[in-house]
């Protein structure tokens, strides 16, 4: 396969980004676009559940700590229905407890806000590649 059909395999990939707040979302939503991924962004861990049940998205990243039901317990809700997602949880209060609660529940990451944009990413690139045989 040419790196062409890499690069058109990739940006038709969708990256879904919850984070209550704004500047932060609209941040990583604008990376992620200049790097020709879908992007759908949700303000609330009940808008992205609502949106996940009939829509598909190649990864997740989410904020850990969002008013109503926090990433790791929504994160937990969408695999008990069956949607397996590579997720990447960030936060600006990060603890080692909290990074093993999200690393446990299946998290493929656990990043401190402000956060690493070339290891987001890498890791955002990574978790698309197809499984090794």
């Amino acid at each position: 396969m040419s790196n062409h059909s890499d690069e058109t395999e990739l940006s038709s990939k969708t990256v879904c980004v919850v984070d209550d707040d704004a500047s932060v979302r609209s941040a990583i939503c604008s990376l992620f676009r200049s790097l020709n991924y879908d992007v759908v962004s949700f303000a609330s861990a009940f808008e992205f559940l609502s949106w996940i049940v009939d829509c598909h998205a190649d990864c997740l990243i989410s904020d850990v700590q969002i008013p109503g039901m926090d990433g790791i317990d929504m994160y937990v809700r969408m695999r008990a229905h069956g949607r397996e997602i590579p997720t990447i949880f960030i936060t600006a209060y990060p603890t080692p407890d909290l990074e093993a609660k999200a690393v446990a529940a299946g998290a493929i990451a656990f990043m401190p806000k402000p956060v690493n944009v070339r290891a987001l990413t890498e890791l955002v690139a990574r978790s698309l590649l197809p499984p090794r045989a």
